[in-house]
């Protein structure tokens, strides 16, 4: 005789009904079954439900995605801290509650660039000031053993104290204060319990929101001695930040978006680099993306021509093998197809009168910075 399976209550104490088919994804991932008899029990729950997914949390560091084929030998170490909060003293942009940005999703697929009014660049600049202060804090923390999670927690209590909001933190559900992205990874590494290695390179991706507009910023920096004696990286690195500087050079009124991935992808060539395509600069001022988009490779059909008041980034990714890349099942982490390491750094610009100016411009001591090539 079969045996009839008895349906099961709801997992919300308060409620009386038998649970249907709605099961809470993060228990199932975690090893546990936890039903629901409908999403608006499940959001009633939800308060005091969220707090089993921290008992469950292994001890241990894993691997979440034990099936996954990575292209390369950096693997993520779970579990993740617990998304970090911020005082409600700090002003917040429309993504922080629910993690969509309403107001950028209103102009998706616009073409329109936004001219900053005096004030609004007034802004900008004192934003992009403390985003350079945020990264060069966070690069000054980097050397071998240091966990990446704790330069996240580094990255988010600066951001407090200067009274910003980090851009990325619930950014379409980001979960993190920055993006840390080590060897193969491309962009938007997410900080986990991995620890830093001599011959790493890892870049730091900073983006503040600091009374109502945002700052963003990036370099790639060497972890060790052994990364100082690699010639590949330091070649690949010298490269990405050489063409970041070339596609600078050129920027002034009337200058066509599309000659940036021109000068940049002529540099990397040069240097037996490639330029990854996927990913792009971007329109940036009270909304953190926007038109225009500044795609990075040669012959692109980018549209728009530079005005003064508009500011954009400039973020050239390079890779020392294949331009393709491939996304890990968290769905941020972006890897060099062939696990080939990959190197990205970005400035802020202000297009001037006559030409542009380097928001996040480098101080005299900020940590990293050029180093000689090995022949």
């Amino acid at each position: 005789m079969v045996e009839v399976q008895q349906p099961k209550p709801c997992s919300r104490a308060e409620c009386d009904n038998f649970a249907s088919s709605l099961k809470c994804p993060t228990c199932l991932k975690l090893g546990k079954d936890s039903s629901f008899c409908g999403q608006d029990c499940f959001k009633k729950a939800w308060p005091t439900h969220k707090l089993v997914h921290k008992q469950l949390q292994p001890t241990t560091p894993y691997d979440p995605f034990p099936t996954f084929s990575y292209t390369g030998p950096l693997r993520p170490v779970y579990p993740l801290s617990p998304m970090r909060t911020l005082p409600d003293s700090i002003p917040r942009p429309d993504y922080a509650k629910d993690g969509i940005p309403h107001s950028e999703q209103r102009l998706f697929r616009s073409t329109n660039i936004h001219i900053n009014t005096a004030d609004e660049i007034a802004g900008i600049r004192e934003a992009c000031k403390l985003g350079r202060k945020v990264l060069d804090t966070a690069a000054a923390a980097i050397k071998p053993g240091v966990v990446s999670d704790s330069i996240d927690a580094l990255v988010h209590d600066t951001c407090i104290s200067i009274g910003a909001y980090p851009s990325p933190l619930n950014y379409y559900h980001f979960p993190k204060s920055v993006c840390i992205s080590v060897n193969e990874i491309i962009c938007h590494g997410i900080p986990d319990q991995r620890k830093l290695e001599d011959g790493d390179i890892v870049n730091l991706d900073i983006s503040i929101y600091y009374k109502g507009l945002h700052a963003d910023l990036n370099e790639t920096y060497y972890v060790g001695d052994k990364a100082l004696a690699d010639a590949d990286s330091i070649r690949l690195v010298e490269t990405t930040r050489e063409c970041l500087d070339k596609a600078i050079a050129i920027v002034k009124p009337g200058m066509l978006f599309r000659e940036i991935g021109n000068v940049i992808e002529k540099h990397a060539t040069a240097n037996g680099c490639s330029v990854i395509r996927t990913y792009c600069g971007h329109g940036i001022n009270t909304l953190f993306h926007c038109a225009p988009n500044i795609p990075h490779y040669a012959k692109n059909k980018t549209p728009g021509v530079a005005k003064p008041g508009m500011t954009f980034t400039i973020e050239p990714m390079l890779a020392l093998g294949s331009w393709k890349d491939k996304t890990w099942p968290d769905n941020w982490t972006s890897a060099t197809v062939d696990g080939k390491r990959s190197a990205q750094f970005e400035h802020m610009l202000l297009v001037t009168e006559t030409g542009v100016e380097v928001l996040t411009a480098r101080n005299a001591d900020s940590p990293g910075g050029p180093v000689s090539r090995i022949s």
